[in-house]
């Protein structure tokens, strides 16, 4: 069952974490940011290939990027709030598998692990599709220092344990 894209948002954090296992393990990624690429840090680099929505807000961009996928992890230290909270709201609208990967309470072999069981089944959630366009969403980097290396090494190691 591999992954065959991911997408994002772009923002700081889990966002950026999840396209730069894509572009390190040569995965194609894209996503929807919010016009001018907005980010919290100015705008979004191109090196991240994300299509702008014609408005600003987040929002909008964060249900598109649901709406594109066929699942969506979203990453976070403690409980969802803010943006987060939200994906998982349009992920339930919209009917598509989601897991909440909180890193408070997992390691990086462990966190892994449980996504390699939620794409195989192994968990009460619903599965993720063969050949599946993942959104990677969930905390910034200024709320939880740190997550978009984190969000990389764990992503990192599901891509080379599915795709390689």
């Amino acid at each position: 069952m591999p992954i065959t894209k991911i997408i994002s948002g772009g923002q700081t954090g889990a966002d950026r974490g999840g396209l730069d296992a894509a572009i390190y393990c040569k995965i194609h990624h894209s996503g929807w940011c919010p016009k001018g690429r907005r980010s919290e840090d100015g705008a979004i680099p191109d090196t991240y290939h994300l299509q702008e929505t014609p408005s600003k807000s987040y929002l909008k961009r964060t249900e598109q990027n649901v709406t594109d996928s066929d699942a969506t992890i979203i990453f976070s230290v403690g409980k969802l709030t803010g943006g987060s909270f939200r994906t998982m709201e349009f992920a339930k609208k919209h009917k598509k598998p989601v897991l909440h990967v909180n890193l408070a309470e997992y390691e990086r072999a462990e966190a892994a692990h449980c996504i390699l069981r939620w794409f195989e089944g192994d968990v009460t959630k619903p599965t993720p599709p063969k050949n599946c366009v993942l959104n990677v969403a969930g905390s910034r980097e200024s709320k939880s220092p740190g997550i978009q290396g984190k969000v990389m090494e764990i992503m990192v190691d599901v891509l080379k344990k599915m795709n390689l």
